[in-house]
């Protein structure tokens, strides 16, 4: 690992406007974040990567509007030209592609076809999981067995999530050695179950290295699959409510790795 990158999701409430932006991306960098995967933008676009750079960061890749990469290809590749990165991503399955079938091989036909006009121009096309793709949809494959042997791996790949691989009943370790030379962008975000008052048994997120996957050993075999960036994401369960020190605490387990 050269470094790990922090998913701007995690702070989303401290980027809602220029000042709470400047601020965090200080926070960040402090902390050796090099990289950022992005999570929208409520500032001007210009001054959002700005201000990124002053702070010796970039951008690795983008969770984008589906409808906008379909629907807007110039603007999608101008914005991202301007950010400096070639991967272009989704954060999750468009509504429509879970209604059935027919409509996920549906989006997954469109996505291809989207990702070779934006392949034309230099950039790939990224797909982030979360549990329901290893939902079983024919009573023999899952959703992922379908996005796996569907997308295109020339001009698709996989922004795969550990905690929502493990959360769907995969094994995390299996599904990089499968998708090896498909994943750039690897998504370490630890989960861990608890104990509810009424006995029943939760999923929690947590930080990277804290919680019951064996992040050492998907650290190893992302290494040798190839992954290119590591990259912290925690949703919720912050330490003390606080984002930040969440993601500090998972940016000191990294740095072992480095």
């Amino acid at each position: 690992m050269k470094q790990y990158v922090l998913q701007l999701y995690t702070i989303r409430d401290f980027m809602k406007n220029e000042e709470d932006f400047a601020a965090s991306m200080k926070k960040i960098a402090a902390m050796g974040y090099k990289d950022l995967h992005t999570a929208g933008c409520a500032i001007d676009e210009k001054r959002y990567i700005e201000m990124i750079k002053e702070n010796g960061m970039s951008i690795c890749g983008t969770h984008y509007n589906y409808d906008k990469i379909v629907e807007d290809v110039e603007g999608t590749i101008k914005l991202h030209r301007l950010w400096e990165t070639d991967n272009i991503g989704i954060g999750g399955m468009p509504g429509f592609a879970h209604e059935s079938l027919e409509n996920l091989k549906k989006f997954i036909a469109k996505y291809n076809e989207m990702a070779k006009i934006y392949a034309s121009e230099g950039f790939k096309l990224t797909y982030h999981n979360h549990a329901f793709e290893f939902h079983r949809v024919d009573g023999t494959k899952t959703v992922m067995d379908y996005l796996y042997e569907g997308f295109d791996p020339e001009n698709v790949s996989f922004v795969l999530d550990t905690c929502w691989v493990q959360a769907g009943g995969g094994d995390v370790r299996h599904w990089i050695e499968k998708l090896q030379g498909r994943i750039d962008i690897l998504h370490l975000k630890d989960c861990m179950r608890v104990l509810y008052p009424e006995d029943r048994q939760g999923l929690t997120m947590t930080e990277v290295g804290n919680g019951n996957i064996w992040m050492e050993g998907v650290i190893d075999t992302a290494r040798k699959c190839g992954v290119k960036y590591y990259v912290v994401e925690q949703d919720a369960n912050w330490l003390g409510g606080d984002p930040f020190a969440s993601a500090q605490a998972s940016a000191d387990y990294l740095k072992k790795f480095i």
